[in-house]
């Protein structure tokens, strides 16, 4: 018999075709996410599963589902997922490391520009009727000339420096461990501390992960310390940011303005996350910019993630070690596929 391989996601047709030759695949070509219940049902007598960012994965659905073998994500990031449970039921954990970060990059600067430069409060007047003709109104800030901040500076945050290597802006950085000073030249970055770069940065990025020890990051203090009237863009982790402090430091004119791609309500794991955005930060229309995690949101791009984690999974399933595996089981459940 082939296995089974459970989608708990719209994918493009060529996913469920290169996977239907080798098993017998489950997909879930509606929009909205695959409600956890149902994930769980379907997983139950699977062997492989091809994961989303809606999706948890504990280790009370792993012990549901015995059969399981591999758990390929289409995406980067995976704090929604228990690594060390994945580890101790012998399940492979996969992820898609590199094929998000150039879109992403490029929609991080789409916020930069259409938040500093009023592209939806322009959109929103033409809109309206009432604009006949150009007035003094609107104005904003260029990049050009401008200080950019990146806490941290990993494989989007270099994309991000790259592509703004053409605006003549002066770039500054902040990680856990520096850049060597070679590429710190090739990328036009200046290593300093944190309050430096608050205190002098007109545009503040976020390219952190979230872990323990980033989680709210962004808080009162962090915000007080910022460049009064610098704007900030998370296209990181939405837990990476304290939403109702961002409200605030925009109420009273601290913060100058807010994008973001992602949001606290997304991360599944956390208890005790908001159920929404702050009103706030929804009503503030001329300060704050949002997309609905759009960062790998290009058609190419998605359906090429997700034939990665395909071949993650068949290869996990023929015996093999899977193109990026985040875990190493002691104990795998066993291959499947000859």
């Amino acid at each position: 018999m082939m296995p089974k391989i459970v989608l708990s996601s719209w994918v493009h047709p060529e996913v469920i075709a290169f996977l239907a030759g080798a098993a017998e695949v489950v997909p879930h070509q509606e929009r909205d996410a695959l409600p956890a219940d149902e994930l769980g049902r379907r997983c139950r007598d699977a062997q492989g599963l091809m994961a989303f960012m809606s999706d948890r994965i504990d280790e009370g659905f792993l012990r549901a589902c015995p059969d399981l073998k591999v758990i390929a994500c289409a995406l980067k990031g995976y704090d929604n997922f228990d690594v060390a449970a994945c580890e101790r039921q012998g399940v492979w954990l996969t992820i898609v490391p590199d094929r998000l970060t150039l879109p992403t990059a490029e929609l991080a600067i789409g916020l930069m520009i259409g938040l500093a430069r009023n592209i939806l409060p322009g959109d929103r007047l033409v809109r309206s009727g009432r604009f006949r003709g150009w007035r003094p109104v609107l104005y904003g800030r260029g990049l050009d000339g401008s200080t950019v901040g990146l806490i941290g500076v990993g494989a989007v945050g270099k994309a991000v420096a790259r592509r703004l290597a053409g605006f003549q802006t002066t770039l500054l950085y902040t990680d856990r461990v520096p850049l060597s000073p070679d590429q710190e030249d090739a990328l036009r970055l200046h290593c300093v501390s944190r309050d430096e770069l608050l205190r002098r940065s007109d545009f503040v990025l976020l390219g952190l992960p979230l872990a323990a020890d980033t989680r709210g990051l962004v808080d009162a203090r962090f915000l007080e310390r910022l460049k009064r009237g610098a704007c900030l863009i998370n296209i990181a982790r939405g837990s990476l940011v304290d939403e109702t402090a961002v409200a605030d430091a925009l109420e009273s004119g601290a913060l100058g303005g807010y994008a973001a791609d992602v949001f606290a309500f997304e991360d599944w794991a956390i208890e005790g996350r908001p159920a929404g955005l702050d009103e706030r930060l929804r009503t503030a229309q001329d300060r704050t910019l949002f997309t609905p995690h759009l960062g790998s949101a290009v058609d190419d791009v998605r359906r090429d993630i997700a034939l990665q984690a395909a071949a993650s999974l068949l290869d996990a399933l023929r015996g093999q070690v899977p193109a990026g595996a985040v875990n190493r089981p002691s104990a795998a459940r066993g291959i499947v596929v000859p």
